[in-house]
């Protein structure tokens, strides 16, 4: 009988030692940012080119493979062990934004990489990491979230396959893919 009521009790007791109580100010957690639609940020008009016909299209993706156009450089690259944007990449990233910006029915995909060092795990995260930072740097600069998606693919896209540390360099990267390309 004591068992039967034993059990109750310290079920009671382990409910009563689970309320919540309310956190003093010097424990309260960081604010959040407001993100809302009624943000002071904005962004400068721009304007679309497009040719009559393709609806701008095939000029576009012109523009994209012009070897002589800032568009066509799409990889952004890392130090080891690194995510950081290194600022020789921003004007880069501010090229690819603004055409972002003047074609909002573009699609952007970044792919982040890292070199054959480390954990599978480790350079998949890795990867991401960098996938994103390239990701906050645009949309930094006014280019919606929903128009640029950020995935890792850890070591398993190498440029370079040799051993050694230009290759490794080669493969410590985000890639930018555009709309029709991915």
């Amino acid at each position: 009988m004591r068992k039967l009521l034993a059990v109750p009790a310290l079920l009671s007791a382990l409910l009563a030692g689970c309320g919540s109580t309310p956190m003093s100010s010097d424990q309260a957690g960081a604010s959040v940012e407001d993100r809302s639609a009624t943000s002071t940020v904005q962004t400068p008009p721009v304007q679309t080119v497009t040719p009559a016909g393709d609806g701008g299209s095939a000029a576009r993706m012109a523009e994209l493979t012009n070897p002589d156009s800032p568009l066509s450089k799409r990889s952004v690259y890392f130090d080891f062990d690194s995510f950081v944007l290194r600022p020789e990449f921003q004007p880069l990233a501010e090229v690819h934004a603004r055409f972002l910006l003047a074609n909002p029915d573009v699609r952007m995909l970044i792919q982040g990489n890292a070199d054959e060092r480390g954990s599978r795990e480790y350079n998949l995260a890795l990867g991401q990491k960098r996938a994103d930072a390239l990701r906050r740097g645009l949309t930094l600069q006014g280019v919606p979230e929903d128009q640029i998606e950020s995935v890792s693919l850890g070591e398993e896209k190498p440029r370079c396959v040799d051993a050694s540390e230009d290759c490794w360099a080669e493969n410590r990267r985000a890639d930018m893919l555009y709309s029709g390309e991915f």
